[in-house]
């Protein structure tokens, strides 16, 4: 993930920008950004944050995140990226109720009576979700007591405008150049 800082002060871009990679790379979110720019401008108080997404995120399906076998009159699930692990356990229990699910560890589990076709389709996160994921980890990363937040979306670019108080519309359009810059469409 590239990231690029844009402030008013050397040493707080340096460490604004270590804070930023560290924070997408705990909440998982850095395998699925590009590249990211912030602007910090805390004498005014004003931060955008943008991001542009490798690929525009879409409904996430059971098979997109697990293996799936057909096992006995059901089938088996090993679950690959531990994070759907809990929606997957969740969807499971829904269609085929709690006795028909036996979860041998966090990552594997057999559902009696389940069909391949049926769970691997079964969709466990949409592709809004993944957005809004997305853009709370952007504003984790922003410095609290900043409350006053505007969002732009535009297929693979997300840009967060945020200030203390009042949103004034240069910081508007300051934050528009941005998302611009960054891919996204001006008509925002």
């Amino acid at each position: 993930m590239e990231i690029t800082v844009q402030g008013t002060d050397p040493f707080g871009n340096e460490e604004y920008e270590i804070l930023f990679r560290n924070i997408m790379n705990d909440m998982g979110e850095a395998l699925v950004i590009e590249k990211s720019h912030l602007v910090l401008k805390p004498e005014i108080p004003l931060f955008i944050f943008s991001v542009k997404l490798k690929s525009e995120p879409e409904n996430k399906k059971i098979s997109d995140v697990a293996s799936i076998r057909s096992e006995g009159d059901g089938v088996h699930i090993t679950i690959t990226d531990e994070r759907y692990a809990p929606e997957i356990l969740d969807k499971m229990w829904t269609m085929y109720g709690r006795n028909s699910v036996d979860q041998q560890t966090r990552f594997d589990m057999s559902v009696a009576g389940g069909k391949l076709d049926e769970v691997s389709e079964t969709v466990i996160a949409s592709g809004e979700e993944a957005v809004r994921e997305i853009i709370g980890s952007v504003w984790r990363s922003m410095p609290e007591g900043i409350r006053v937040r505007t969002v732009f979306i535009t297929g693979t670019v997300l840009t967060v405008v945020a200030t203390e108080e009042i949103m004034l519309p240069e910081y508007r359009k300051e934050g528009v150049d941005v998302h611009v810059m960054m891919g996204g469409s001006p008509d925002v």
